[in-house]
């Protein structure tokens, strides 16, 4: 009986200092720089993180255009209620279509005249192999491909509006994930416990993906006046982990672990939002580009964005996948 709550004590001390930790260590952006005349689209902006700098976006000033697959009518309504902005508008954007990333491009070209900031925050924690009506397995093109198709058409947008800015939201796991020319797009057969439990799987994959093209679409528009960056947002209480669970295999019994693991340690929306809300817009960081970034500081890059041969290979099987023409690829 002793060892049993000699054992929970430990536990218990263990959990306090690992949750005090993480709010010790936690970054809080503190620019005041007002955005009234600023236009910001933010992928996945109805709920968590998007949700929280969507707030604080708008409680600047900026028009704010949520983008998302969910109805984001209570969203809009909840920030312009809080913040007095009436300047607050949702789209439809469900990025497991590439139609749908087109519609609403088409859309935003049709009704805006500036972006000055591109958030590319949305993404799903699934880590089962499923395929979309476009071919592509779901968890990648919603984390990856459908941005890397959005960003490339709106950059004639963000080059119009520069100085401006696109900002990914990548993943500790980038710096795991044992990313291939085949795990692009991978088959029915990349499901091991290695892939997914060391490596992360496709969702690993997935941000390893995203801070190559935040580091490439950086490269390429250098000196345009668009910068573009990446960032970890920590381990935090959002629902990404939780949605579509069908709680039938191994994967998704994983899957619900990570987010109780989260959901218990990690930060609220609003602290896993910080590092994203001062890349936005702060002063400090305007002539940053290329970087990624971890509670409001630059760190190394994973290992793989070296290998820039490799890098470009993932970019032009990209730009294939999301069946870019030649005259959309603006850089």
């Amino acid at each position: 009986m002793q060892q049993i709550v000699y054992i929970a004590t430990i536990i218990v001390i263990l959990n306090i200092l690992f949750m005090a930790v993480n709010k010790f260590t936690c970054f809080w952006c503190r620019s005041k720089v007002c955005l009234v005349g600023k236009v910001a689209i933010i992928t996945g902006g109805a709920t968590g993180i998007g949700y929280q700098t969507a707030l604080e976006l708008a409680s600047r000033g900026c028009r704010v255009i949520i983008a998302d697959v969910v109805n984001t009518k209570k969203s809009v309504e909840q920030i312009i209620k809080q913040t007095k902005n009436p300047n607050i508008v949702g789209k439809n954007l469900d990025l497991a279509s590439l139609q749908s990333v087109r519609d609403l491009v088409k859309d935003i070209y049709e009704n805006e005249v500036r972006l000055d900031i591109l958030i590319n925050n949305a993404g799903t924690g699934n880590i089962n192999i499923s395929y979309t009506d476009d071919g592509l397995e779901g968890t990648m093109q919603i984390n990856y491909f459908g941005h890397f198709l959005l960003t490339h058409l709106l950059l004639d947008l963000l080059k119009k509006s520069a100085p401006s800015r696109i900002i990914f939201s990548s993943s500790i796991l980038a710096y795991v994930s044992d990313l291939t020319l085949e795990h692009l797009n991978p088959k029915e057969e990349y499901k091991s416990v290695w892939h997914t439990v060391i490596a992360g799987g496709t969702y690993g994959a997935s941000k390893l993906c995203i801070a190559m093209a935040s580091k490439l679409f950086a490269n390429k528009l250098y000196g345009s006046g668009v910068t573009s960056n990446t960032y970890h947002p920590g381990a935090t209480r959002t629902y990404i982990f939780f949605k579509d669970l069908a709680t039938k295999t191994w994967k998704d019994f994983l899957r619900t672990a990570i987010g109780c693991l989260a959901w218990t340690y990690g930060k609220s929306a609003e602290e896993g939002a910080q590092t994203l809300i001062y890349l936005a817009h702060a002063d400090e960081v305007k002539n940053i580009t290329g970087k990624f970034f971890m509670e409001g500081r630059v760190v190394w890059h994973p290992y793989q964005l070296k290998n820039k041969k490799f890098c470009e290979e993932v970019w032009e099987r990209s730009i294939i996948y999301t069946k870019l023409e030649p005259n959309e690829v603006k850089c």
